[in-house]
């Protein structure tokens, strides 16, 4: 993990950033859901496997308005977000849902995020509304959206996780 952060560049996902995409992914899993998601879930999730996903869905490049941006320092990928067309059936015209958004542990709370979120809100979120779904478990998650100017609407849902219904709570933005 690069020492400083204050240098990160935020673009636009390639093909050959899938295998790092995959570690960041698993990783943060790991470590975010550690007390939320049953262990042998989050055991089982296989960075080649999640890679070969990410390289299918990169390949095809943006497409029904799905973007997949990274931030990066020093050549090390540090996160990602994925924002596409709201999925919701409520969604309001021209919704965009972001659909997720995860970072290297190493990397919370050093303002990776906060990056990534202004990305997402200067590309989309001023011509269109935004919603996200997060785990209601997830508080360190609810904050930073909150903090980002998301609020709870009240809607909540429930996924099946590793075997396990977990609760989601639904966050707007504009």
């Amino acid at each position: 993990m690069p020492d400083d952060l204050d240098e990160v560049a935020i673009r636009i996902a390639l093909v050959d950033d899938a295998p790092a995409i995959a570690r960041v992914h698993v990783r943060s899993w790991q470590e975010a859901y550690e007390s939320i998601v049953p262990a042998a879930h989050l055991a089982s999730l296989d960075p080649q496997t999640r890679a070969e996903e990410w390289a299918r869905h990169l390949e095809t490049g943006p497409h029904d308005h799905v973007r997949t941006w990274i931030a990066e320092s020093q050549g090390t990928l540090l996160g990602f977000v994925t924002v596409g067309p709201s999925r919701d059936e409520d969604a309001r015209p021209r919704e965009r849902e972001i659909y997720s958004m995860y970072l290297d542990p190493g990397t919370w709370g050093h303002g990776v995020a906060r990056h990534l979120a202004r990305t997402v809100v200067q590309e989309v979120g001023g011509a269109f509304p935004l919603s996200l779904w997060v785990l209601a478990e997830n508080e360190r998650a609810r904050h930073f959206f909150r903090r980002n100017g998301f609020q709870a609407d009240g809607t909540e849902r429930f996924e099946d996780v590793g075997g396990a219904e977990l609760l989601q709570v639904r966050y707007r933005r504009g």
